[in-house]
């Protein structure tokens, strides 16, 4: 069974940094791209930051220049490196992966963590 599971949210000051893990387990394949979204209340859940397996990245324009993603292939995780937080990036953090599992390989699943607030706040 696969899952994916976040860790690192908290409380911070604006200004402030935090950095968020997300590890894959489980019987895994592959993995192909993975990611972190976000949702704050009332609105929906959008792209913060995406990774490929080769390592090329994209990152929603409100986050360029303070957060930074990476990802160890060996282990399975991805990271999220966010500095100069500010009380906007407030939210609920999802990992998420697109992954084959070893039963089913060769296909393509989205994955999701179970989410880990960030509250951004004085």
């Amino acid at each position: 069974q696969v899952q994916l599971v976040e860790s690192g949210g908290g409380l911070v000051q604006p200004g402030g940094s935090l950095r968020l893990s997300c590890a894959a387990s489980g019987s895994i394949f592959s993995i192909n791209a993975m990611g972190w979204y976000r949702q704050a209340p009332g609105k929906e859940r959008g792209l913060v930051a995406h990774i490929t397996s080769g390592g090329s990245t994209n990152y929603a324009d409100s986050v360029k220049g303070r957060f930074t993603i990476s990802r160890d292939n060996a282990k399975n995780t991805v990271y999220l490196q966010m500095n100069s937080l500010k009380p906007e990036d407030t939210a609920v953090y999802y990992c998420h992966a697109d992954l084959s599992p070893t039963v089913l390989a060769g296909t393509w699943y989205d994955f999701w963590g179970q989410g880990t607030q960030v509250t951004v706040s004085s």
